[in-house]
Parts: C-alpha cells; sequence; structure tokens
C-alpha cells in the first residue's frame, strides 16, 4: 500500500487545488509575518506552480537542504533566539514553501493537507471572529475535498461531488466538535487564545494625554467593550466609564501616577439611591484598567481599586474579559483625602503657559470659595466662542495658553487640560480623567456598544466637605455631546465613520445586526471559559467540574455520538447493495432522480433508459452508453475490471 501511494504521481490539476488551498491559508498570516517570509512563500508556490504547467522534474533534495537550513538560520535572526508564536508561523511557513518544492506523489500531497489543516488552527491564534472562523471553515472544505480527490483514483467524482462529500463528512462531525466543545476541560482565557508579545496597533485609552491623544480615537468605530445591564440603563448623562486617572503635567502630557505612590483602596464612598448592575464584556487593548461606571460598589473579581478609584486588573488583559460589576451613580468620596495627595493635585511644571497662569490667578480673586472658582472657569467655557471638534488645530509649547486664547478649538483632552491646569493654577486640587462617556443600545440585542470614539475626558476637583467632584467642561462648551453623543456635537464635516455618526437608517441596522450576531459569538463561543463550563454541568446535575468528571463525561458522551453515527453509516451502507456495479448503478438513477426522471418499481434497466432518453434527449448517448455497459456487467456475466472503471467515470461525468 506505501509503496503504491509513493509511486502514484499527482495530476497538475490536484497540485493546482492544493497550492491554492495552501496559498488560502496563508495569505491571513502575510501581513503578520517578515515580508522576505511572505515573498518567499509566494515564490515557492508560483515556482512549483508553474513546473506542474510545463512537466518540468522537481528541485532535487541537494538543493532543497540547503533553502531549509538557509531558511530557519533567518528566521531566528528575524525573531531571535526564543521562538514563539510569530516565529513558529514564519517557520512553519518557510517549511510549507520548501515541502511544496518536492510535492510529487500522493503520499507527499497527504503531508501537505496535514500541514494545511494544522495552519487553519494557527489563524486562531491571531483571531477568533466569526469571519475568520468562516473562512476557515471554507478551507477546511477545501482540503478535505482534495483528500477525496486524493482517493479516488479513476476520478469519477466531479468537482461538486467532491465539494458535497466534503461537506458531508462535516456535517457529520458537528455533534463530535459540539461535545469537544462543551466538555473538554477548560482553560483559562478564550479558545486558541494566546498571549500576545505586544499592543502593537491596538487603539484604545493609554497611560497618557496629550492634544490630539483622543480625538484620533474620535475617529475610530471600533468596540471598547459592551454592556448589558439588569434593569433600564442610566440616563446619557450618567454614563461615565472611569478608566486612567492623570495626575502628573510637563506642560504638554499628562500621566497616570504609579499604584505604589497612590494606593490601593477600600471601597470608601458615600451613596445614595440603588447601585446599576450590568456585565461588561471587555475587548483585550494590552493594558491593566478595566471600566466601570463611577463609582463601583466593588472591585470585580481579578481587580483592585485603586485609591484614585481606578480598577486596574490583576494582569494585562490580552484576552477578551467579561465581568460583573455595580456602580452607585450618586456618591461622595475623598473627604479626607491625604495631604500629599493634594499637594500632587496641585503642581504645574515651571515656566508654561503664563497667561493661563494670570487668568488663573484672576478668577481666583473674584471667587471667595474653591466652588466659586469651578463656577466662574465653566463659565469661561460657555460663555466665550469655544468650538468642540475632532480636528482642533496642533498646538505648540504653551499648549494651554495657545487653547484658551488663540485657536479654541478642541476636543474633550484640550478642555479637561485647560479646565485642571487652571484650577491648580487657582489653587484648587483637580486631576484629569479618562474614559469613555456615553454607549449606544442595540436593540436586536439590548445591550450597549462603547466604541473607541466615545473616549472622554474629564476633571476632577477636590472641595472641602465634599471630597473629589466630577467636573466635565466639555459639557459647558457642548451639552450635546453628553446628553446625546458624539454624533450630536461635532460639526458635519469633521471625519466621523458613518456607523458612528448613524445618519444612513440602513447602514445602521445592518451594522446592529452584525453587532449582535459578533457579542453572541462572543458570549457563547470565544466566552465559554471554566467558570461557565462548571456552571453548565451543575445546573445539568453532574456537580464539581472536576478533570476527572469532565473526562468520564467526555468519553462517554463522545462514545455514544460516535455509536449513533457509525449505527446510521451501517444501516445506509445494509441498504445498498453489495456489488459494486449495482452501487454505481444506483448513483446513475439518484442523478436523473435530481433532474426529473425517477425510475419506477419493477422498471427494468433498458425499459428505464429508454423512458429517461425521451425525457431527457440532451443525454441520449451518455445515458445509452451506462445502460448497455450495466446490462454487460451485470446480466452478461462480464467481470471485466477496465469496464467497471469506464461505468463509474460515465455515472461520475453525468
Amino acid at each position: 500500500m506505501t509503496r503504491r501511494l509513493d509511486a502514484a504521481p499527482l495530476q497538475a490539476a490536484g497540485v493546482y487545488s492544493l497550492l491554492g488551498a495552501l496559498a488560502a491559508v496563508l495569505a491571513p498570516h502575510a501581513l503578520r509575518i517578515p515580508v522576505w517570509v511572505s515573498i518567499a512563500v509566494a515564490a515557492a508556490l508560483a515556482w512549483r506552480a508553474w513546473l506542474a504547467w510545463r512537466g518540468v522534474a522537481l528541485p532535487r533534495k541537494w538543493l532543497l537542504l540547503p533553502l531549509a537550513l538557509i531558511g530557519t538560520a533567518a528566521v531566528v535572526v528575524s525573531y531571535g533566539p526564543h521562538l514563539g508564536r510569530d516565529a513558529s508561523v514564519a517557520l512553519l511557513a518557510v517549511m510549507l514553501a520548501l515541502k511544496v518544492l518536492e510535492l510529487k506523489t500522493l503520499r507527499d500531497a497527504m503531508v501537505a493537507v496535514c500541514l494545511g489543516f494544522f495552519l487553519i488552527v494557527t489563524n486562531f491564534l491571531y483571531s477568533q471572529s466569526i469571519a475568520t472562523a468562516l473562512y476557515m471553515l471554507a478551507a477546511m472544505a477545501w482540503f478535505t475535498a482534495i483528500l477525496i480527490a486524493l482517493e479516488d483514483r479513476v476520478r469519477s467524482l466531479t468537482i461538486q461531488q467532491r465539494f458535497g462529500s466534503a461537506a458531508t463528512l462535516m456535517l457529520q462531525g458537528a455533534p463530535l466538535m459540539l461535545v469537544l466543545f462543551l466538555l473538554f476541560p477548560r482553560v483559562q482565557g478564550p479558545i486558541f487564545g494566546l498571549p500576545q508579545a505586544t499592543s502593537a496597533g491596538v487603539s484604545g485609552l493609554s497611560d497618557s494625554m496629550s492634544p490630539g491623544s483622543l480625538s484620533q480615537l474620535g475617529l475610530s468605530d471600533e468596540v471598547a467593550f459592551r454592556v448589558q445591564f439588569h434593569a433600564p440603563p442610566p440616563a446619557p448623562q450618567g454614563l461615565y466609564w472611569r478608566g486612567p486617572v492623570l495626575w502628573d503635567f510637563d506642560g504638554r502630557t499628562w500621566t497616570a501616577a504609579s499604584t505604589a505612590s497612590i494606593g490601593v483602596s477600600d471601597v470608601r464612598h458615600e451613596t445614595a439611591g440603588a447601585a446599576v448592575s450590568y456585565t461588561v464584556t471587555l475587548e483585550p487593548h494590552y493594558a491593566r484598567w478595566v471600566f466601570a461606571l463611577e463609582v463601583p460598589v466593588a472591585a470585580p473579581a481579578g481587580t483592585v481599586l485603586t485609591g484614585d478609584y481606578q480598577l486596574l486588573s490583576l494582569r494585562p488583559i490580552r484576552n477578551r474579559l467579561r465581568y460583573e460589576a455595580a456602580s452607585h451613580l450618586a456618591y461622595r468620596y475623598g473627604g479626607e483625602e491625604r495631604p500629599e495627595l493634594l499637594q500632587r493635585a496641585l503642581r504645574l511644571p515651571a515656566g508654561y503657559n503664563p497667561r493661563s497662569i494670570q487668568l488663573a490667578r484672576e478668577i481666583r480673586e473674584r471667587s471667595p470659595a474653591d466652588a466659586d472658582v469651578v463656577a466662574n472657569a465653566l463659565e469661561l467655557f460657555r460663555s466665550q466662542p469655544f468650538f468642540y471638534t475632532l480636528v482642533p488645530p496642533e498646538l505648540g509649547r504653551d499648549s494651554v495658553d495657545e487653547f484658551l486664547f488663540t485657536t479654541r478649538r478642541g476636543f474633550c483632552e484640550h478642555y479637561a487640560s485647560a479646565f485642571v491646569f487652571l484650577m491648580r493654577a487657582a489653587g484648587v486640587p483637580a486631576r484629569v480623567v479618562t474614559g469613555y462617556q456615553g454607549g449606544e443600545i442595540n436593540p436586536l440585542g439590548n445591550y450597549m456598544i462603547v466604541r473607541q470614539s466615545e473616549a472622554h475626558a474629564w476633571a476632577e476637583v477636590w472641595l472641602n466637605g465634599q471630597g473629589w467632584v466630577r467636573v466635565d467642561p466639555t459639557g459647558a462648551v457642548s451639552p450635546a455631546r453628553i446628553q446625546v453623543g458624539i454624533a450630536a456635537a461635532v460639526p458635519a464635516a469633521d471625519p466621523l465613520p458613518l456607523s458612528v455618526r448613524g445618519s444612513f437608517e440602513l447602514l445602521n441596522r445592518l451594522h446592529f445586526a452584525w453587532d449582535a450576531v459578533a457579542n453572541s459569538w462572543n458570549q457563547w463561543v470565544l466566552g465559554y471559559t471554566p467558570e461557565r463550563q462548571t456552571r453548565l454541568l451543575t445546573n445539568a446535575g453532574f456537580g464539581a467540574a472536576t478533570w476527572q468528571t469532565l473526562a468520564t463525561l467526555l468519553m462517554g458522551v463522545a462514545g455514544a455520538v460516535m455509536a449513533v453515527l457509525a449505527l446510521l453509516i451501517l444501516r445506509r451502507l445494509r441498504a445498498m447493495p453489495s456489488d459494486p456495479v449495482a452501487r454505481t448503478w444506483l448513483a446513475f438513477c439518484r442523478k436523473l432522480a435530481r433532474r426529473g426522471t425517477r425510475r419506477r418499481a419493477g422498471e427494468g434497466p433498458r425499459d428505464f433508459a429508454r423512458r429517461a432518453v425521451s425525457e431527457q434527449p440532451e443525454l441520449e448517448s451518455k445515458i445509452a452508453d451506462i445502460a448497455d455497459l450495466y446490462i454487460a456487467l451485470r446480466y452478461a456475466g462480464s467481470g471485466d475490471k477496465g469496464r467497471e472503471r469506464r461505468l463509474r467515470e460515465l455515472v461520475g461525468a453525468l
């Protein structure tokens, strides 16, 4: 058997199909691996296709071995000695490129198909989206059809039949796949998820803020997180999702303080009214902050609450995170703040923004109390011609001066930065808070979508007897931003994404529909965590989901599913005749039945052929040849294997 498989040559059509399937699963990696790897793989695939087209001999082994060594060394040089996910995928791509250059026999093709199946899995190491799953499902069907074609030595099946058989095999395996998904022991993190080594290219908030940083996020319609409220959601002006708190200013950039200097806090705040409960599904952003409405009742599992009321995860969020939270929207905290933190909230760099410092002193002189300083500064923003925009002018060294006295056009970070600067210059402790403000309800799933475009910055001031109080100067300039959303606040000329602006009703509905599907995928497939698996088994009456319990259930249920599938297949095989000639004739009858000509009970092959010709005259010669061959093989006692193969070819081509 092995010798026959080794000796059976590949046809050019089979080579083209296999190369196409390999190119399809390698294509998503093209932007993830070094350019030289992509070029080398593309060149190898094109070279092998050219060799098949021209019928030229394949490269010798003595050439492929040095190429393999050079490719391995180049990958090591590109990634360093420690091979991780990216380096392993690049090395696999290089080895596969060399493998196709020795693709000669059926055995070589089988090996290449197995590598192709493995490559499908590697794509899920980067993305587990619905689009990726559908794309890889199509690739799996392609490789399965190639396997069927490799076993079809007489080429009796059409392309449609091969893909149909592949789809049937995949559907037969679906019940077992579902059992494995539900019962295979879960590990922390989503399916196929591996920690990323870098956060490059990931949009979102950071632990610093400078002019223009948040306005860039305003141009993105990517989802930051989704929220499922357990009761009617709060009004838009209550939707402040607290994130990084920024204390230090160097004249241009605000930065967060270290956790060590701020400390970790117990929840110490006075509240009024009932708490709002909700579930957040947070997209990975490769930092540690976790978002909750101001202010959280308690830190969710796996997080800590800092002294400035940031929620921080115990580890960077590299995978999608789902957590339960509850918040009080009416609160008071920080009334007994540490003196060193209040002093830190007054620091300003020397030599920057002299006009703003003078303005703050003037506000202070006409304000008997700190609360009056706040009110007068807000009145400045309301009464003067300030404008809210996603495309503010660039600012120079004295950014606050230029914004307050020259440009007067800015995004939320400009207003928050200028306001906190004025407060500190006037002797009022203040700090910048960043996060998200608002959100959009998806009516198809009754959950809230918070996008990167809703990134926001506001201020907190410390007032004696009240503690830290939220002040949003953006709301003084553009109330619509807080009450309605960013789409209602920015000018029509600003480059806001269409999905965020919502000006096209049909596009908006399609976007909601797709996001509802994506959210269900995230919740039920990617979000199937060990905790949810344990809850499922507990509800099913199996108690604790230990490894022993899971292994026993997995083997028992998988065995039962396989037994049922085997019985169904055996039943179908038993109903089929054992004679290969009779099986081929039945396949011929089924094909004609799909065309509208069904064989009648007791109708002989010659009578059936005559009636089929009268109903399908365009197939007269094919039907006659098949009927004559069948009658000769079935009733004339002919055991000619060549004629049996010819019969299968005729039926397969029908």
